[in-house]
């Protein structure tokens, strides 16, 4: 089994300008063939900006490189886009799901509240990232709820692919926001997506944290330290943190 660690989506911020971050989606050999853990924005993105491109483009430094899609990375790594049978999204804003159409093929994972709200009027503010014209293709999904299920302490979902994986609710920065678990063997990989700031640096502001991200980042930041056989990552991750190489199971560092 191995992980490959993917940067979708380069975005740092102007001020401070030593903030240089990439949007991480994992791409995930299992049983059932590739499973990619959210997308990036799409090939279609780089190339026709949506208007919420535009806007962090003003906010923020975004080169915008096409071969950063993850349709792009993935035939790289000598895949077929077709080897993505499945695709699972922490949540659907345009920087996590964007490359649906680009894997048309694919069922897609998320919980219900997720796809609820993005479906939904907009009731906040970080509704305004959602961005309809990514399922347009109309993709087959694969909706979840709660079952009372728990990986450690944490409300749990398992999902249906071997290494053993599990659907995180840790709803706050949009109302369906998950976290994705995977049983790397031994160890595991808890992707807690956009819960909690750059790999949980202590150096982002708490208000900056609870205002865009949610309430969770204080118990994540416990449970890792009082884990430390699970490796956590967040759904941006500095730049610098990006391996040159997958990640093999048994291997997680």
């Amino acid at each position: 089994m191995t992980i490959h660690f993917l940067n979708c989506f380069t975005c740092s911020a102007r001020i401070p300008s030593n903030w240089r971050s990439g949007a991480l989606c994992l791409l995930v050999e299992t049983n059932d063939g590739l499973v990619l853990v959210d997308t990036g924005p799409g090939a279609d993105d780089y190339l026709h900006k949506t208007a919420i491109v535009r806007a962090f483009r003003v906010i923020t430094k975004v080169p915008l490189n096409p071969e950063q899609a993850a349709l792009r990375q993935v035939v790289r790594l000598g895949y077929s886009p077709q080897d993505v049978r499945h695709i699972v999204l922490t949540h659907m804003h345009f920087d996590h799901c964007g490359g649906l159409p680009d894997f048309p093929h694919a069922s897609v994972h998320v919980h219900a509240r997720e796809y609820e709200a993005f479906q939904g009027p907009p009731r906040r503010w970080t509704d305004l990232a959602y961005v309809r014209r990514h399922i347009a293709h109309k993709p087959r999904f694969v909706l979840y709820r709660d079952l009372g299920e728990r990986w450690f302490d944490f409300s749990a979902i398992r999902l249906p692919f071997e290494p053993e994986m599990w659907l995180i609710p840790l709803f706050g920065h949009t109302r369906g926001q998950c976290g994705v678990a995977v049983n790397t063997n031994p160890g595991w990989l808890f992707h807690v997506a956009d819960a909690a700031a750059m790999e949980l640096d202590e150096s982002v502001p708490p208000w900056m944290v609870r205002l865009v991200l949610g309430p969770h980042a204080d118990r994540l930041r416990h449970f890792r330290d009082a884990h430390p056989e699970v490796r956590m990552t967040t759904g941006h991750m500095w730049l610098e943190s990006f391996p040159a190489n997958p990640l093999q199971a048994g291997q997680v560092a």
